[in-house]
Formats: structure tokens, C-alpha cells, sequence
């Protein structure tokens, strides 16, 4: 029997029975997640807040830090200790409803949960992330659940140490790493991941950058380069050539079956490549309440502005982070900028006045590549570098760095669990009282 990733048991849309029991909110943030927890407590410290003014809505019974997944499938974190009790990170002053969603009605400013109840609400923060959709993979499932598979993920909390056992468990043959086409959290992780195993394998003897390696490498992306922004994508196709990593460019994954892989190539075409060792990053998407009330745009994301962050048809509506239809990376460090953003624009549209704060689209990923080292990309809308270090101190972040690890292995999971949950870490622009 296939066990329910952490995304399906937070699942916010369920059968609602017949009920109609309703309470009423100054605002309902739905989503818990690394959005939703931050800004509701940036809110509440702005002092503007009685009890229960806030209330927040979420099923799941842990919050994870998922950019640690990474790190666990690499060996380098244990998973158990990036996840923590939600309910314990709940300020006692908002009102938490541990409970999923089945729709919104912004017509009428009401929200209704998943045993009937209606939250009403002055403002509304959709804020739910977004969830793997497996079956985007045929056979995925399966292969995932079958211990004795070498296929894994790093996607999913129930299988992102399979990732490291079956890095370790491999040691000659074809091993094939893949990126969607379309959206996905991060989308480094998908070759963070990649270059990790390389480094094992290659520390371990087994890999070398020749046509005699144990081992051979392919990164299969759905995309027409190795990353979004030209400059870092540059970077490391300059590594994945010197590694000797095959590129797979325009190779979509549709299914898995036994030891063979099938893509959508370019031209229409399918193609099958067999493999001994393969990394699935799915197909990440939005979820359905959101296009169902009316909320969505046509890829069912949030649709709001790129700068306020306000919905473009409903006025007290607001979105940040995954579910948003912001166009850019989908990263906690996005969320450390959205999130003045909205609070600011929220508190404004209470005072009756236009918005005025704009989110310039700042996001950033830190790419594990290998030798301990971490290319630390930052940018904004338009794929233009945004680069923290070098503005300050005229450091090139297009170059790996061990000083970057670091940061990505130790600082930035004691910074998130210490201080980005309570509202008080805000990216590049360091603590928020």
C-alpha cells in the first residue's frame, strides 16, 4: 500500500458535510507553510491585531523546512530534524483552524472549511503552497514505494532519504537526473541533487569524468538550458561539461517502467533511455479550490499583481509564495521579500489608500555543486541578477563557493527555524523587528 506523502496529508480541499456554523476574522490566512506562517506574525507585530483578528488555516500536523530535503538526500541533514509540531509555531493570539479548505467564495468574503464551517473575513491571504502531482510520472508511485528500486526523490518527506540510501546502495551503471518542464519548487534542487551523488560517487572512486567511469551521468531537464538565468546557467553548463554529465535538453519524463524511462522530446517525439540509478523531481502544481473559486488564472495559480501582490479582480484578496502567480522562482527567499510586500500593501488597503509597496520578483537558490561548494544565484523579474554579496562587498556569485555552503548547510536552516517562521528574517535585508 502506498503511503501519503506530507503534501497529500496536507491536502486542503476535502468533502465538506453540511454545515454552516460561521465565525468571522479581520483576516484568514490559508496556508501555514512557510509563507502563511511568516506573514501572519509579521502582521501581528505591527500592533494593529486583537485576539483571534487573525486566524490561520492549515490540515497539516507538521511544518517541514523542505529546502532541507535537499541536504537529507544528500546525506547532509537528518529529515527528522527539519520538521516541527505547526500547531506549536501558532502565536496564542491567532486563531488556528487545523483544518483543510474546500472553497473560497470571494463574492461573499467567506471561506468554508473541510467539516462545513464558514470563516468570514475582512481580507484574505491565500497562501496554501503547492503539491507534487506523482502521477505526472507514470509508475512513479510504485518505483518511489518499492524499496529495492533505485529511483527516489527528494520531493517528497517519505522518500527524500531513499535519495541518499540508494546514492550510497549504487556503484556502476546509468544513472539518470530529472527536472519537469513547467513549475517546480526550486528549480535548482532538481541538479542540486545531482551534483551531491556525483561527489559521492566520485569521492567513493566509482565516478570520473570519462568514457571508463563506472558510473555515467545524465541530467534530463525539461528546459532549454541548465537554468532560468543566463548567467548562472552558463556556470553550470561549464561544470556539467567538465564533469562529463550528459545533457538531456527538452526531455520531459512521462513514465517509468522496470529500468526504463520514457521522455517527450522535442519534435513530438517520445524517447526511452534505460537506467540504472534515476532521481525524479515531479511535476509540481496548484491546489484545486484556488481555480475552482474563482481565484485562479488559467494555470489555477493565485492571480494577482507582480508588484502589490493584491488580486486583480478581488481587492481584499492577497497571495504570496508557491500558490501565487508571481513569475518567479518559487523559493523561501522569494517569500522573504513578498512578504513585507503584502503586509505593507494590507495594511494600507485597512486605511482606506492604494498600495504602494512593489515586489521587484527577488528570489534566490543556492546551488549545492558539489566539492562543498554553493553557486548562490540571486535574482529578480527579467532573470537579472540580483547579487547580495556583490553588492556589498563586489564578491561574484556566479562562482561557487565553499564559504556559500555554509550557508546553505547550517545558516540558513538555523536562521528559517529560529527566525524566519516568527516573521522576523527578511532575506537580503537581514532581521525585522
Amino acid at each position: 500500500m502506498t503511503r501519503p506523502s506530507v503534501h497529500t496529508l496536507r491536502n486542503f480541499a476535502t468533502v465538506a458535510p453540511a454545515n454552516s456554523a460561521t465565525r468571522n476574522h479581520k483576516i484568514v490566512v490559508i496556508g501555514g507553510g512557510s509563507a502563511g506562517i511568516a506573514l501572519s506574525h509579521q502582521l501581528l507585530r505591527k500592533g494593529n491585531f486583537k485576539q483571534d483578528d487573525i486566524a490561520v488555516v492549515d490540515p497539516a500536523t507538521w511544518h517541514h523546512y523542505q529546502p532541507g530535503w535537499t541536504l537529507v538526500g544528500g546525506g547532509l541533514k537528518n529529515k527528522e530534524e527539519l520538521k516541527r509540531p505547526l500547531a506549536g509555531l501558532m502565536d496564542p493570539n491567532f486563531k488556528f483552524y487545523n483544518k483543510s479548505v474546500t472553497s473560497v467564495s470571494p463574492g461573499d468574503n467567506h471561506v468554508t472549511l473541510g467539516d462545513g464551517d464558514k470563516l468570514g473575513y475582512e481580507h484574505l491571504i491565500v497562501a496554501p503552497g503547492i503539491t507534487i502531482n506523482h502521477g505526472s510520472v507514470k509508475g512513479l508511485s510504485d518505483a518511489l514505494e518499492n524499496p529495492d528500486s533505485l529511483v527516489s526523490s527528494i520531493y517528497d518527506y517519505n522518500y527524500c532519504d531513499k535519495a541518499f540510501r540508494t546514492i550510497q546502495k549504487f556503484n556502476k551503471g546509468n544513472a539518470i537526473f530529472t527536472q519537469p518542464a513547467g513549475v517546480v519548487k526550486c528549480a535548482g534542487a532538481p541538479q542540486k541533487i545531482m551534483w551531491l551523488a556525483l561527489d559521492h560517487w566520485k569521492r567513493a572512486g566509482i565516478y570520473n569524468a570519462t568514457d571508463n567511469s563506472p558510473i555515467k551521468i545524465a541530467f534530463a531537464t525539461g528546459l532549454p538550458s541548465m537554468f532560468g538565468v543566463p548567467k548562472y546557467a552558463a556556470k553550470l553548463n561549464e561544470l556539467r561539461l567538465e564533469r562529463g554529465v550528459e545533457g538531456l535538453f527538452e526531455h520531459d519524463i512521462v513514465a517509468i517502467d522496470g529500468n526504463t524511462a520514457t521522455f517527450n522530446a522535442p519534435g513530438g517525439q517520445q524517447v526511452k533511455r534505460h537506467f540504472d540509478f534515476l532521481h525524479v523531481s515531479p511535476k509540481n502544481v496548484p491546489h484545486a479550490f484556488i481555480k475552482e473559486s474563482g481565484l485562479g488564472n488559467e494555470a489555477g495559480y493565485v492571480d494577482v499583481d507582480d508588484g502589490t501582490t493584491r488580486h486583480k479582480k478581488y481587492p481584499n484578496v492577497w497571495s504570496i509564495g508557491d500558490a501565487s502567480s508571481l513569475p518567479t522562482s518559487k523559493t523561501v527567499a522569494a517569500i522573504t521579500s513578498e512578504t513585507p510586500v503584502l503586509v505593507n500593501n494590507l495594511l494600507q488597503a485597512f486605511e482606506g489608500k492604494e498600495p504602494t509597496a512593489i515586489y521587484d520578483g527577488y528570489t534566490s537558490c543556492p546551488l549545492l555543486t558539489g566539492e562543498d561548494k554553493v553557486l548562490l544565484a540571486e535574482f529578480k523579474y527579467g532573470g537579472v541578477p540580483k547579487e547580495t554579496f556583490n553588492r556589498l562587498f563586489g564578491i561574484d556569485q556566479g562562482v561557487p563557493r565553499k564559504a556559500f555552503f555554509r550557508l546553505k548547510k547550517d545558516f540558513f536552516p538555523w536562521v528559517y527555524g529560529k527566525y524566519h517562521v516568527k516573521g522576523h528574517w527578511g532575506g537580503p535585508n537581514g532581521f525585522i523587528r
